[in-house]
């Protein structure tokens, strides 16, 4: 199994696919969801608020896409928000430099790095441009914010590069309104935008994707008095520190100072649980610590939460310990108060952050779901029932004799309820195989005995095994079956 069979079935069953494919002058880096995309995405969504955001009693806001300049003035995004570039002196082509030298001389060096020093490895090891062999300019910074002009006069305003901007200057509102009380989490979903240099491999790197994200208010001076700490306090981190992978648990992590207090050790501990339940192999993932040249400007304490993956590790969620960064920046810039009360105490709340990349999310259950059965000559998608796109296939044997009747009949019933998949044509051997590579977990066939007795066949996704089980039993068996853990 490799990426491109996952591109193959992606693009054959409906999952997602270049925008604007039927255009010569479409742009890399923007992708759709069909049907059965959409399906997985927004049952990971449903998945994420259950087990992160209601579970936690978070608050859930829905924000603007487009953002005042002067939010990203104060964030610092305006000035910092940018990649290393290098331009060939020839072509003209532009090229991302950590990447390109790190392709070429197997060097790496983190993008944050100052300029100089892709300089120097771009002379020592004499890296031409791949197109035409030319030398290249000195680096420079390349800002990825998308401009948008507003009104008439073309006023200045930028598709938000991520989704907690709007958490930051809402908080005060939020706060208050809510009577929030610290520490409190506020979520929240959508796309963001970033003008990246050399968008590639479809979901994995994106000019518009969705986030998840998790901003979580706390008092610094209580930052290891949290409730439910218990709750988490022997779940299993993989935490990644100078190269080696230790497993511990969350209290281990703790106790030993690998994380920097029960708050952060906490929501990591959460959202390990998290990935566990989408079917993501958890034993090929890490929280990565990041050093002091690798963290993002605005952090203080970084992992990054990656999964293996057949194009290397991915990074899925940056967890990020930001401090008063933001509220600090948004206060001086706007001159409103972001001091709030906890325990009658005047505090200015320091941030936790839980970013999420949906989409290379998604794509890392597509890959590790995915399996060849060679003996029985077909392709399975082992998603957790609750994230299928399809839930069950309602199929007849034949369409004659009353049964492709029967069949829409039952049908109806369990289309509301379930996502359902009605298929009356083919080979019953087809369409069971067409269900395995949308990841549906069942199949229920109406046969002649079906008309008999009242009872139909129910096959199971990856044993392929039978039952036969009472028409009117249906419901109850999909629900027990289809329920989240």
């Amino acid at each position: 199994m490799d990426y491109e069979q996952i591109m193959q079935l992606a693009l054959e069953r409906g999952f997602y696919f270049p925008s604007c494919e039927i255009y010569s002058d479409a742009h890399a880096g923007f992708w759709e969801y069909g049907p059965s995309g959409t399906s997985l995405k927004n049952k990971f969504i449903e998945l994420w608020r259950r087990e992160l955001v209601r579970r936690d009693r978070m608050w859930e806001i829905d924000g603007s896409q487009i953002m005042s300049g002067s939010v990203f003035a104060a964030s610092g995004h305006l000035a910092s928000f940018a990649d290393p570039v290098i331009k060939c002196k020839k072509c003209h082509l532009i090229f991302r430099a950590d990447k390109l030298i790190a392709e070429v001389s197997s060097i790496v060096i983190p993008e944050s790095a100052d300029l100089d020093q892709f300089d120097k490895a771009v002379a020592e090891k004499n890296i031409k441009c791949p197109k035409c062999k030319g030398d290249f300019d000195s680096a420079r910074k390349f800002n990825m914010m998308f401009r948008v002009g507003i009104g008439p006069q073309d006023e200045a305003a930028y598709l938000r590069p991520e989704t907690c901007q709007s958490i930051f200057v809402d908080f005060p509102r939020l706060y208050k309104t809510m009577r929030g009380r610290l520490p409190i989490g506020v979520a929240q979903i959508g796309k963001s935008f970033r003008n990246e240099i050399s968008p590639r491999q479809s979901l994995l790197r994106l000019r518009e994707f969705y986030q998840a994200e998790i901003e979580v208010f706390c008092n610094p001076g209580r930052l290891d008095e949290i409730a439910g700490f218990s709750e988490v306090e022997n779940t299993v981190l993989n935490i990644m520190t100078d190269d080696v992978i230790r497993p511990m648990t969350c209290r281990e992590a703790y106790e030993s100072k690998t994380v920097p207090n029960k708050l952060v050790a906490y929501y990591l501990g959460l959202l390990a649980e998290f990935y566990r339940k989408t079917g993501i192999d958890t034993g090929r993932s890490r929280f990565r610590k990041l050093g002091e040249k690798e963290k993002a400007f605005y952090a203080s304490v970084a992992f990054d939460f990656e999964v293996e993956t057949t194009t290397g590790w991915l990074e899925l969620v940056a967890c990020n310990y930001r401090s008063d960064y933001d509220l600090t920046s948004h206060a001086n810039a706007s001159k409103e108060k972001f001091e709030v009360l906890d325990d009658n105490v005047k505090v200015l709340p320091h941030v936790f952050e839980l970013s999420m990349g949906i989409d290379r999310s998604l794509y890392t259950i597509l890959e590790h779901s995915f399996r060849e059965d060679k003996e029985n000559e077909r392709v399975v998608l082992s998603l957790r029932p609750y994230l299928a796109p399809v839930h069950v296939g309602v199929l007849s044997l034949v369409k004659k004799d009353g049964l492709a009747e029967k069949t829409d009949e039952i049908f109806s019933r369990l289309k509301t309820r379930y996502d359902a998949f009605l298929d009356h044509s083919g080979a019953i051997g087809r369409r069971y195989r067409r269900l395995d590579e949308v990841g549906a977990p069942f199949a229920v066939t109406v046969d002649h005995q079906t008309l008999e007795d009242g009872t139909v066949t129910v096959r199971q996704r990856d044993s392929m095994s039978q039952e036969r089980i009472k028409e009117a039993d249906l419901g109850s068996y999909l629900s027990a079956s289809l329920a989240f853990p």
